[in-house]
């Protein structure tokens, strides 16, 4: 479902989810809203659904490998990987990967970051689903959409469990199917 428009049945799983994203105001600084996502994490059931719910919007994509950024991106895709009996692959910061690795930096609010992904995280042609937890500006999920493409990777869906809609990631995404499940 696009951030804009409105479902009409509504996973009532849904509503779980929400009550559990905590609004932090002025977190880390003035004047920013904080979505905490850890009491959705801390409760069994929410976290369940969240996975059953993710794993439910990317099983018609049909990928055959769940990437996901370090590290609130691994809560999510490795369960998610698992549900969908697919294997995971890590994208990590600098220095973290032991082998070969492909990597990509991409600006930040105030500045740059760079991701990594072991060379053969991904086989020539297969079918990708990029997990993280949160979609704001849309920065890491480009950088990563970018790596697995540059190892050869077919990038099927993004998928993530909240979306901040007003920081419009989403148009940075352009052309590529998104999954989120809650969008704010």
């Amino acid at each position: 479902m696009s951030a804009q428009d409105a479902d009409p049945h509504p996973d009532p799983r849904l509503a779980l989810l929400r009550a559990r994203v905590r609004e932090i105001p002025d977190f880390p600084k003035p004047g920013i809203l904080f979505y905490d996502l850890t009491p959705l994490m801390g409760d069994g059931t929410a976290f369940q659904q969240t996975v059953e719910l993710l794993a439910e919007r990317l099983a018609p994509h049909r990928p055959e490998i769940v990437v996901a950024v370090e590290s609130r991106g691994f809560i999510f895709g490795a369960p998610v990987a698992a549900a969908l009996g697919i294997g995971f692959a890590p994208v990590r910061k600098p220095g973290k990967l032991p082998f070969r690795i492909a990597s990509r930096s991409y600006a930040l609010e105030y500045g740059t970051d760079t991701l990594e992904i072991h060379a053969d995280a991904v086989v020539e042609g297969a079918r990708v689903a990029i997990v993280d937890d949160l979609l704001a500006t849309g920065g890491t999920a480009l950088a990563t959409l970018e790596l697995v493409r540059e190892l050869g990777g077919e990038v099927a869906v993004l998928a993530f469990a909240v979306e901040l809609g007003l920081l419009r990631g989403r148009e940075r995404l352009a052309g590529t199917q998104i999954e989120s499940l809650i969008v704010y």
